[in-house]
């Protein structure tokens, strides 16, 4: 690759990560978007990294989407906009306590893998012909992904909380699903209901963002290597 062609590379991506950064710091600091156990709705932050990934390919996505991981982290812990939710996994006074191994394995996976499975956004942009629909079906997929990731993130760490999350009130079928299920399968379905309430209207945004986004003829021309 010629130099000109990486430095226009390097600070696309750049640009791009910024943007994700910004859209998820903005929204962080919006209270009612976010969720008492982590997570939250943060309208189309991570689109941009699905655009690193469709532009120049999955594994300079994967590098990208790694690189904005590590970001999130780094801003969550310094700027506060979650830093409360990681700090807690590590401090022994904390509700959210659960032992430095439990809080590194959550780490690794609510954050690096989660993050970093954004960078399979481009997988469709040579194997569908249509660019918005391809863009649009990697957002969706990459999306889904992260939304898996936290799927089992949630049941093997925050299963526990599921009798006391159905049972608030307000929750109109929390007492059927406590009725007919327990344990383990309680645990998973909890998991998928709560990540579920921020990642699924964040797949649906995304992927409309994607559609509109996929007309910019900067994005259209540019080549994977």
């Amino acid at each position: 690759m010629h130099s000109i062609e990486t430095t226009k590379r390097l600070t696309m991506s750049a640009m791009m990560i910024a943007i994700a950064a910004v859209l998820a710091f903005v929204c962080g600091l919006i209270p009612f978007l976010h969720l008492p156990f982590g997570g939250g709705f943060t309208i189309a932050s991570m689109l941009p990294i699905v655009v690193i990934s469709y532009m120049y390919g999955i594994r300079w996505g994967l590098f990208s989407s790694l690189v904005y991981a590590v970001i999130q982290v780094l801003m969550d812990l310094m700027l506060g906009t979650g830093g409360s939710v990681i700090m807690a996994l590590f401090m022994p006074q904390s509700d959210g306590y659960m032992g430095a191994f439990a809080g590194i394995c959550i780490l690794l996976l609510d954050y690096l893998a989660a993050y970093t499975v954004l960078g399979l956004g481009g997988l469709f942009r040579n194997r569908i012909q249509n660019k918005a629909l391809s863009l649009c079906v990697g957002a969706i997929v990459a999306l889904s992904l992260r939304y898996l990731v936290h799927i089992v993130s949630g049941y093997i760490f925050y299963g526990a909380w599921a009798e006391w999350f159905f049972s608030q009130e307000g929750f109109t079928f929390g007492h059927m699903v406590l009725d007919v299920m327990s344990g383990q399968m309680l645990a998973l379905f909890y998991s998928i209901v709560y990540n579920g309430l921020y990642m699924i209207p964040e797949i649906i945004v995304t992927a409309i963002a994607a559609v509109i986004v996929s007309r910019i003829p900067q994005i259209r021309k540019t080549e994977t290597r």
